[in-house]
């Protein structure tokens, strides 16, 4: 019955994803003309072209291009890749475990744990006798251990006897979620005018703030989590199934979930960290990608990695040239794009009930 059932799926999946490999050789493409975009435009009138130009003849990039181009530009870009692909990422990892299409990082908590954190380093970073040592790693370092913490405690809520209940981490993570969104309103009552903008402006999501020392730190945990999340890809497909499907077929459940909420906590809780709040992404591009190539999670996740990392980097174009010399934080266009098209999910999918 279960090979009948594998054989069915495998047969409709191939009907729908013969193109799979040409979707992910479209968007390599599409990354690699997006980040000579994201190198070429900026606020200043430095040029790209005439940089590489400079490179390639062996001539020496005056203090100012080298300063735009390598020490702003560059690292800037590359934390809108990694971010992305974190995003991405995780939204199709959880999408998987949960079985829903409207999952994302941020229903476990993971975002609103990520958000206390911040917040915590912002109202109270001044009476922390740690804080002058930390310096700007302050903010990132408490996003990251806020997100984590939330994880730890959703993990050790939805496990019993060794194993882990996706429909307990569901419901705890809106209630933690809620919990945490509670005690980040207090601080925010607390905090004066000047911690309340940098929160506000913290939580919409930037990335403005990337230099190579928090790209040193966020790219190999990053990288690892995509790894793993690809080594996950055959036991998600799996579990597409049951989970007592996935028993049967000799998929060790419990490790695929355990390995799961690693990678998107780590993933997600190091790209909040760096970037803040950032929306839809995580919901919108898998959902994308399913249209286009199908469920399979051997393609999925390597394709959302792409597209993720694509749609966050042109997302930054945007944010950057719209209202130049100014740039918008890059959360509200991921928003402006997201929202509408995640509210043509849910009609989509009351299409479907309906019929």
């Amino acid at each position: 019955m279960v090979a009948t059932t594998i054989d069915v799926v495998s047969r409709h999946d191939g009907d729908r994803t013969g193109g799979a490999r040409k979707v992910t050789a479209a968007l390599v493409l599409l990354l690699i003309l997006v980040s000579i975009t994201g190198l070429a435009i900026g606020a200043a009138d430095t040029s790209l072209w005439s940089g590489l130009l400079a490179f390639v003849q062996g001539e020496e990039l005056s203090v100012r291009d080298k300063i735009v181009l390598l020490h702003i530009r560059l690292p800037r870009l590359l934390t809108g890749v990694t971010v992305g692909a974190a995003l991405a990422t995780s939204g199709a990892l959880l999408q998987g475990l949960f079985r829903n299409p409207l999952a994302d990082p941020g229903i476990i908590g993971v975002s609103a744990g990520a958000s206390f954190g911040a917040v915590c380093a912002i109202v109270l970073g001044t009476v922390l006798p740690f804080a002058s040592a930390l310096g700007m790693a302050l903010l990132p370092i408490f996003a990251f251990a806020g997100a984590w913490s939330a994880t730890l405690l959703l993990y050790g809520i939805a496990t019993r006897q060794g194993r882990t209940s996706v429909a307990t981490m569901l419901l705890a993570g809106i209630a933690l979620s809620a919990l945490t969104m509670a005690l980040t309103g207090v601080l925010i009552y607390m905090a004066d005018d000047a911690q309340m903008r940098d929160f506000t402006f913290w939580n919409m999501g930037s990335l403005s703030g990337a230099n190579w020392s928090k790209l040193t730190i966020a790219a190999p945990v990053i990288l690892v989590s995509l790894i793993v999340a690809q080594a996950l890809a055959s036991g998600l497909n799996s579990m597409a199934l049951g989970e007592a499907a996935a028993r049967h077929m000799g998929v060790s459940v419990q490790l695929v979930k355990r390995l799961t909420i690693l990678c998107v906590a780590a993933a997600t809780g190091v790209a909040v960290a760096i970037s803040g709040g950032i929306g839809f992404v995580g919901i919108v591009v898998p959902h994308i990608l399913r249209l286009l190539s199908g469920p399979d999670h051997r393609r999925l996740l390597l394709n959302s990695a792409l597209l993720g990392a694509c749609v966050l980097v042109l997302a930054d174009v945007v944010a950057r040239v719209i209202i130049a010399p100014a740039e918008l934080p890059i959360g509200i266009i991921t928003a402006i794009l997201g929202g509408p098209f995640f509210l043509w999910i849910l009609l989509r999918q009351r299409g479907v009930v309906d019929l």
